[in-house]
């Protein structure tokens, strides 16, 4: 995978972690609310070992999220406060078999 692909997760697992301090009724960022995006966080963590496999139920919420969108963010600085690993978020949609946008 390329770099550009692996900071894209990254980016959509950031928004998870910003979405965290907003009220529950917050919009959505991309078609994922925050519960969606923490059903994602344990796949993409940086300290977790041995890495472990996306959820059924992360696998469904990717295939519902606007993954192009995300591609916005994927240089997020908050990427190491909240213990995310690019590489292992950009992983995410091919262990979920998606495919990343071409143009992300």
């Amino acid at each position: 995978m390329t770099n550009r692909k692996t900071v894209v997760l990254a980016a959509l697992l950031v928004l998870a972690v910003a979405l965290a301090a907003a009220p529950w009724h917050a919009h959505a960022v991309c078609d994922m609310s925050n519960d969606d995006f923490m059903l994602c966080q344990p796949a993409a963590a940086a300290t977790t070992d041995p890495e472990p496999e996306p959820s059924p139920e992360c696998c469904a919420t990717l295939g519902k999220a606007n993954l192009k969108c995300l591609c916005g963010y994927k240089n997020s600085p908050w990427l190491n406060l909240y213990n995310i690993d690019p590489k292992r978020a950009m992983e995410l949609p091919a262990k979920c078999g998606l495919t990343t946008p071409p143009d992300c």
